[in-house]
């Protein structure tokens, strides 16, 4: 912080030909905080941002503090306003998601990864075929492989891992043209899976929350730390598949609510209690892989349990994502969510995924996704609980 007065000089006047007297001119005396980009390879420094007010009791400085932010990146940067520009979008982001990092060594590489992320969310949204929109979001400080390891799910494309299940009865007529469960009542509040692998576990409590209003009339939040601390066949924040977790709940019993067994985003030892059981499957099956039967069978019956590529989910934002191929590799699905609905916008069909990054995420903690051209590999791996 620094103590000056305001000369009237011209912007474009340097101080050797601009006169400061401020006493002689009676000028008000302002205390000033300034922020500093220190630019150590181009040894000078340059002003991002100031704040300043009146001083209440104007007194001649002793010390002048100025406090600068030292990024230092192993090139120069050639344009130093669009790198200013860039400082601005990391502060906002640190702000609104509260980050804070160890060191300064540390600030400089969530800057950089910060800035590769925003280049790829750009290509993203250059290349998109859809109405979305990608940019900043919570994970943009995150590289691939940090984001893989914290959120995604590798075991999903071990297909081998999957235990067979009978196949779905066939709808018993076409889709109709749209149809949303959340609109019927069937689909909880989104979720949060915090860092942890565990989407599979939400995928499926999911699935058997909306199958459980289908067949009673309630809507009741069910519990994924049960699959975490209790499905042992699969590897609670290291992933799973719902193929196993179907099978781990038909086991125990049945499914605890949210609130008797509360989610902590991590492995514990299993504390499923019979006597707190609130719903329960008798099986489950796989869905076809044709997409309009998908649709059919969704409206038919209840949300569905998928699983896609979610490479595009970590710069999205909201519209119709339609990524290419090459961004979304409909072999290397690595995420489970939650089919509950469909429908058009703009001209875009689309399937609405609940997802369970928290409801900051996307529109609301929904991803949007074009529908009818086998995104991402969203057809590849449909199944449901069922309640008979």
């Amino acid at each position: 912080m620094v103590e000056l007065s305001n000369t009237q000089c011209k912007k474009a006047a340097r101080l050797m030909t601009c006169d400061f007297y401020p006493e002689e001119h009676n000028l008000k005396t302002e205390v000033c905080v300034f922020e500093v980009w220190d630019i150590p390879w181009e040894s000078k420094s340059t002003l991002l941002n100031q704040k300043c007010q009146p001083a209440v009791d104007p007194k001649p400085v002793e010390t002048n503090k100025v406090e600068f932010l030292s990024l230092s990146t192993s090139k120069p940067v050639e344009e130093t306003e669009d790198f200013v520009e860039l400082l601005g979008q990391f502060k906002e982001f640190m702000v609104r998601y509260n980050r804070t990092y160890s060191s300064q060594e540390d600030t400089d590489r969530r800057l950089r990864i910060f800035h590769e992320n925003l280049k790829t969310a750009e290509k993203l949204q250059s290349l998109d075929l859809g109405t979305a929109e990608y940019g900043v979001t919570k994970f943009s400080d995150l590289t691939e492989e940090e984001f893989r390891t914290l959120y995604l799910n590798p075991l999903l494309s071990q297909q081998k891992l999957q235990r067979s299940m009978k196949p779905a009865a066939m709808p018993h007529g076409p889709a109709p043209p749209s149809w949303d469960w959340r609109e019927h009542g069937a689909v909880s509040p989104v979720k949060n899976q915090g860092m942890c692998g565990s989407c599979w576990a939400f995928s499926v409590t999911g699935n058997i929350e909306g199958q459980w209003f289908v067949k009673t009339g309630k809507l009741v939040s069910l519990s994924e730390q049960e699959l975490v601390d209790c499905d042992t066949a699969d590897q609670a924040c290291g992933g799973g598949l719902p193929s196993n977790a179907y099978e781990a709940i038909e086991k125990l019993g049945g499914v605890e609510t949210e609130t008797d067994y509360s989610y902590t985003g991590k492995k514990q030892s299993c504390d499923f209690t019979t006597d707190k059981v609130t719903a329960y499957i008798n099986s489950s099956v796989e869905l076809s892989k044709d997409e309009n039967e998908i649709a059919a069978w969704l409206a038919e019956n209840g949300p569905v349990s998928v699983a896609l590529n979610a490479f595009a989910m970590q710069f999205y934002r909201k519209g119709v994502s339609h990524p290419l191929k090459i961004f979304c590799n409909p072999w290397m699905i690595d995420h489970a969510v939650l089919l509950v609905g469909y429908g058009e916008r703009q001209g875009k069909p689309f399937w609405a995924i609940k997802n369970s990054w928290g409801e900051d995420y996307g529109e609301q903690g929904y991803y949007y996704l074009y529908r009818g051209s086998r995104l991402c590999g969203i057809n590849t791996m449909c199944s449901s609980a069922i309640v008979n």
